[in-house]
């Protein structure tokens, strides 16, 4: 243990991305405290909330953490995982628990692992808005108990402190449910009495693995965090870091790219300064920490909308490609025509949209189209409050998807459905409904943590 400075090793941006078992040795050989890892994030929409069900396939996961497990015990460090599962729902803890143990026991490899969980009793939130301590983040208004009620499930997202409990307590391996994605690699040089500055500044830049290298692909990153500064290098030999890679990082899903908001307070870079130590490895002083009046919890939250069913076709017709959007027009007008005559349905009971791929189903109106396109892929998403009327609706589109002629057209045109059947069920449909943060009561008290020999539940 150094008094001095904490060596990070970040394998990769998540968990079941994949690395090389030469990145994480390069870690080990540089002398890592600690091995941090993110699991997920909102990043892949509502749905993995919503459902509690993880993006990433245990394959990919296990692959990972048997590398990283081995890693930990071979070294005698701490593996942090946040997030775990996608959206750190307590489902998604207890898969990659689950996952841990088998690995455990097949490795043969004796680790105390707490689990640390984030999802959010609605008993627990009505009361504490009740006492007012929970607040809208723009562009979300107050919240209501009816939304609080209509979530599948909420999560609450944790900063290092619970982090740091576990392993206070003894934990060689942490794994967490929803969590910042800075809050794993922050932990443990906050508990060796890191300066918070330089601190959260490299678990800002180290976040996403390679992202702040010249080979985003390469992998894994290490971070040295000091007394003054910090100092940053990829873990793949052929990849480098370089000031502008490193500074650039500020920019990624920030608002602001000077300051950074953590439940415990600010992340204030504006007078951090990045220099080349040499061809591959920067080093970054100034940053500091601004400590909050009141530390505060963010909650995610998503609830179902409806069911949802997707119909796909092609259109390589040169003249409907001409009028591609008067096309798509068209198949909505007519559309909306049979479907009241057959299915008796007015608009307030579905809903659909029309996203023409290869001609602004990107961008929209932010960046027209100038030409026609070569060929159009035609998305249809139909939504209604039920499977059934949703794939009604799509079923009848079909027709329409397949021959439907531009006006001028003499004839029936042929496109191209990508599948078979053309409909595809794609079941309940999510969105997320909570943008607000609460005031902590203490930095761990929204959270609880199991700690167990061998992480067997």
């Amino acid at each position: 243990m150094n008094d001095d400075s904490v060596r990070i090793l970040v394998p990769a941006g998540m968990i079941g991305a994949g690395f090389s078992q030469e990145t994480v040795d390069r870690g080990l050989a540089l002398g890592a405290d600690v091995i941090a890892v993110d699991g997920g994030s909102t990043d892949s929409g509502p749905y993995y909330l919503g459902s509690g069900m993880p993006k990433t396939t245990a394959a990919a996961v296990s692959r990972d953490l048997r590398i990283l497990l081995r890693a930990a015990a071979q070294a005698g460090i701490p593996l942090i995982v946040g997030s775990c599962g996608t959206s750190g729902a307590d489902s998604g803890v207890d898969w990659v628990a689950d996952l841990t143990a088998a690995i455990l026991a097949e490795e043969g490899l004796d680790l105390t692992v707490a689990t640390i969980y984030s999802e959010q009793d609605p008993g627990y939130l009505k009361r504490r808005l009740a006492e007012g301590a929970v607040h809208p983040l723009p562009p979300l208004g107050p919240l209501t108990e009816e939304t609080i009620d209509g979530c599948a499930r909420v999560v609450g997202m944790m900063g290092h402190e619970p982090i740091e409990a576990a392993l206070r307590a003894g934990a060689d391996v942490v794994l967490a449910g929803r969590a910042t994605d800075t809050a794993v690699a922050a932990a443990l040089p906050l508990m060796r009495g890191m300066p918070p500055g330089p601190t959260w500044h490299a678990a800002k830049i180290v976040e996403c693995g390679g992202q702040c290298t010249t080979n985003p692909r390469a992998g894994g990153v290490f971070a040295v965090v000091d007394r003054t500064g910090f100092t940053i290098e990829p873990l793949d030999p052929e990849a480098a870091c370089t000031p502008t890679s490193v500074a650039a990082h500020m920019l990624y899903e920030t608002a602001d790219p000077y300051r950074m908001r953590e439940p415990a307070g600010t992340l204030d870079v504006s007078n951090a300064t990045y220099r080349a130590i040499d061809h591959r490895v920067v080093r970054v002083e100034g940053s500091v920490f601004e400590p909050a009046e009141q530390h505060t919890v963010k909650l995610e939250g998503a609830r179902v909308t409806g069911y949802e069913t997707m119909s796909f076709t092609a259109i390589r017709d040169p003249h409907i490609l001409a009028n591609i959007e008067q096309w798509a027009a068209l198949l909505g007008k007519v559309l909306v025509d049979r479907v009241g005559q057959t299915l008796g349905l007015t608009e307030g009971e579905y809903d659909f949209d029309i996203r023409l791929y290869g001609h602004n189903a990107i961008l929209g109106d932010l960046d027209p189209a100038t030409h026609p396109a070569r060929e159009v892929g035609v998305m249809l998403l139909v939504h209604a409050a039920d499977q059934t009327t949703a794939t009604a609706v799509a079923k009848i589109a079909n027709p329409l998807m397949l021959h439907l002629p531009t006006p001028d057209m003499p004839y029936l045109p042929s496109l191209a459905f990508a599948t078979s059947p053309a409909e595809t069920e794609r079941g309940p449909v999510y969105e997320f409904v909570l943008n607000h943060v609460v005031d902590s009561q203490t930095p761990t008290s929204m959270f609880r943590t199991t700690i167990r020999k061998g992480g067997l539940r």
